[in-house]
């Protein structure tokens, strides 16, 4: 009974931040913006945590083929229903084109700019204390070349968002079917065996089966729909809360949502990088971004038509340069670990890229920034120019397994060079 206790303890205190949004919701009380935030926000959060902890747990008793193409819809939940609200909505109120624009562009950088430096950072310490020598670069096993030739070829797609200056439905079809496609890959090819658990994932995965399968079954059923709940309430909250604080909208909804959605994926891959693994809580985070550059954005121009716009969201001067600073940032990323390698340097390169938007905003902050990722992307691209063909055709391919590499020492060799 003690180890039940455990296990459903932190889901019972995230239950129980819930409760007051689910109850305020239903009950139509009406509160300020700022309040509303913080209410709203706090169940988004709290549900996000008990619908990652149920996806992972999940994992014991589906097969991994199956558990690939279910957990990575599950996941995603969060994120995308405040997204795709603003998408639906913006078909009667073209006003929130920009917000939906704002939150896909925020989870983009954010997840690479911060999620995966923090990641290497962290992967690169933990090994140095553990090797008693410095650590310089985190290693990739060959079985990611998968996802990352995916997030090639979706990135590079994407360039026709700002190029054209809108999402059109056929770009949004085109994006999904790629989606589609990744599902279909990423479940042949998983051998990745028994699944790997940390925190309350782990202990309610080691709960016998007749108390885990209904426990994470209500964990579903629950965080799901108060996400669902939620999701309306939170996202017009971050709007009218931005106006009544005098905080810039756009910026609030690009940065606090994204923020509030993802923190259980960052705890989960942040958790995995303290225990040694950093491959694998890499790994977890490029599979998140494929799945940003395909699902969510393949999804908008679809919610939108059906929220009674056209077949195409047409985004202005501003959202333009935003998409142009997320594609660019994420070539970067790719161009980086073509050869399964991510070295420090290139961690805190992608983090301080993404901290200076902060100092330099505007139009021109914007493409200054946008040309820096550019011009890194292509010269490592030239660097690395024999892994472009082999990460491009991984997804048309068998793969052969490889065994799991992890942080190693460096031996002599500079920093990123093998």
């Amino acid at each position: 009974m003690d180890d039940v206790t455990r296990a459903i303890r932190p889901v019972l205190l995230c239950l129980a931040l819930i409760a007051p949004a689910v109850l305020f919701r239903l009950s139509a009380v009406h509160f300020a913006a700022p309040m509303a935030l913080v209410i709203f926000g706090i169940g988004v959060v709290a549900a996000s945590f008990v619908l990652a902890w149920a996806a992972e747990a999940a994992q014991i008793d589906i097969s991994g083929g199956l558990a690939v193409a279910i957990l990575a819809v599950i996941v995603v939940l969060p994120e995308y229903a405040v997204d795709l609200y603003f998408a639906y909505s913006a078909g009667e109120r073209p006003e929130y084109v920009q917000f939906a624009a704002a939150n896909m562009t925020g989870s983009n950088r954010l997840l690479l700019g911060l999620g995966w430096s923090a990641v290497v950072v962290v992967s690169l310490l933990v090994a140095s204390r553990a090797s008693g020598r410095p650590v310089r670069v985190l290693l990739l096993p060959e079985r990611y070349r998968l996802e990352l030739g995916f997030l090639l070829l979706a990135g590079v797609v994407a360039f026709a968002i700002p190029v054209s200056g809108q999402i059109h439905l056929l770009l949004g079809a085109g994006l999904l079917g790629l989606f589609a496609f990744y599902l279909i890959r990423v479940s042949r090819d998983d051998g990745s065996g028994e699944p790997d658990l940390v925190g309350a994932a782990a202990r309610i995965a080691a709960l016998p089966a007749e108390l885990r399968r209904p426990l994470v079954v209500g964990m579903f059923v629950a965080s799901a729909l108060a996400i669902l709940v939620c999701a309306e309430p939170f996202a017009e909250a971050l709007v009218g809360g931005g106006a009544a604080l005098g905080v810039d909208q756009f910026l609030l909804v690009q940065w606090l949502a994204p923020l509030a959605s993802e923190a259980p994926e960052f705890i989960v891959a942040l958790l995995f990088a303290v225990r040694g693994r950093g491959a694998l809580a890499l790994g977890m985070l490029i599979s998140a971004k494929v799945n940003q550059w395909t699902l969510l954005i393949g999804s908008l121009p679809v919610a939108y038509l059906f929220g009674g716009g056209s077949t195409s969201l047409v985004l202005d001067a501003r959202q333009v340069e935003e998409v142009l600073l997320t594609a660019t940032q994420t070539l970067m990323g790719v161009a980086i670990l073509l050869v399964l390698r991510f070295p420090g340097w290139a961690a805190y390169t992608l983090f301080g890229l993404f901290a200076v938007q902060f100092v330099i905003p505007g139009m021109h902050g914007r493409l200054v920034i946008s040309a820096v990722y550019a011009a890194l992307a292509l010269a490592l691209l030239v660097v690395h120019r024999h892994q472009i063909i082999p990460t491009v055709t991984a997804p048309f391919r068998p793969m052969r397994p490889a065994p799991v590499a992890e942080p190693v020492p460096e031996r002599g060799a500079p920093v990123g060079v093998r």
